[in-house]
């Protein structure tokens, strides 16, 4: 059943600092600023698919804050539920992955105004009126204790006001710093999901089973599908009451040659997609908040499964080819990709 309603997101946005020209951070005096964040991501996603969307954060009262609200405003994101607080913006510095040198990430991000989040500021109740979807992710819960208990403050509100629950995993170890197992805080949260994300890692990571490996290395190579299947039903033991469980399969060669899939388990049976064959990566951060987004969007836009998982994923592979942290494509591209097939011809 589709759902003709608002979607709720809730999440730190940040200012991203990259090194232009592939350098590296100690190379470079000059960076190429944008804003990004798992969840703000998620939320521009949806609105750029043309779905209501409403993003939740703390931002500080000075220019950097409101240069995050005009973003969010110009992808055409509510905003009406922002606090307003804290002393600084959260920060990353990124150098981008070329040939065989991986990717690196700086977090800058203690004692932001979103890190300073505790459970009564946010009025709930008053945000969820009108909505038919919440979404919250794992790196809310890694950053501090008071921001675990937000999250589960707002599940329970969801909760009981009916809410349809959607948890992306978003493991990030080098953000579970206060003590707390990142296994111990989740698993009671994801319980409440009624959609779950994840890349197989994340739920390995999480739910302590092993996960298959997806090992294509081109288009023609195909998936596993028993081995997902009985991946899927382990998950399923963990989190009965989840109707989806969806699951993000890539392989990397090289920093610029990705294959990506997608795995949907709901209704008793598993979904998948296709094999995308991406061989000229310009950007792949963001590219899982893509794919949250296109399925949140699919949710409220399309009855079948099957359609709802091979959306997300040519929307996540679409990403690759976007810099920046946001998947600026529209669903009608996405849509016109799972129905041609690989395209790189001019589009007249």
């Amino acid at each position: 059943m589709t759902m003709n309603k608002k979607i709720v997101t809730f999440g730190e946005i940040m200012l991203r600092l990259t090194p232009p020209d592939n350098l590296r951070i100690q190379q470079s005096r000059l960076f190429v600023a944008n804003y990004g964040g798992s969840e703000a991501n998620v939320a521009i996603s949806i609105a750029n698919y043309g779905g209501e969307v409403d993003y939740v954060t703390r931002l500080p009262e000075n220019a950097l804050g409101e240069n995050c609200i005009t973003e969010l405003r110009s992808h055409n994101v509510g905003t009406q539920n922002i606090l307003l607080g804290g002393k600084r913006l959260g920060t990353y510095y990124m150098e981008k992955a070329v040939a065989m040198r991986n990717s690196q990430v700086i977090y800058d991000r203690d004692g932001s105004s979103f890190t300073g989040l505790e459970p009564g500021m946010i009025d709930w109740r008053h945000i969820f009126e009108g909505a038919g979807i919440f979404h919250w992710s794992g790196i809310d819960a890694s950053l501090t204790s008071g921001l675990a208990a937000v999250c589960e403050e707002a599940i329970n509100v969801a909760d009981e006001m009916g809410l349809t629950i959607c948890c992306d995993i978003n493991y990030r170890k080098n953000l579970w710093n206060y003590g707390k197992n990142a296994k111990d805080v989740m698993l009671p949260l994801m319980e409440h999901s009624d959609i779950l994300f994840g890349s197989e890692g994340e739920y390995s990571t999480i739910l302590g089973i092993l996960s298959p490996g997806f090992k294509s290395t081109s288009a023609d190579k195909g998936i596993d599908r028993y081995a997902y299947d009985n991946f899927c039903r382990e998950i399923s033991k963990y989190v009965p009451r989840c109707k989806h469980i969806y699951i993000a399969l890539r392989n990397v060669m090289s920093s610029e040659h990705h294959t990506l899939a997608g795995v949907l388990h709901s209704e008793g049976t598993t979904k998948f997609t296709r094999v995308y064959d991406i061989n000229n990566i310009v950007d792949c951060i963001g590219v899982g908040d893509a794919f949250v987004g296109a399925l949140l969007y699919a949710h409220t836009a399309y009855d079948d499964d099957q359609t709802r998982v091979d959306f997300a994923a040519a929307a996540s592979a679409l990403k690759n080819t976007i810099a920046g942290d946001y998947n600026m494509v529209k669903a009608k591209e996405i849509e016109a990709l799972m129905l041609k097939g690989e395209s790189g011809e001019i589009s007249r």
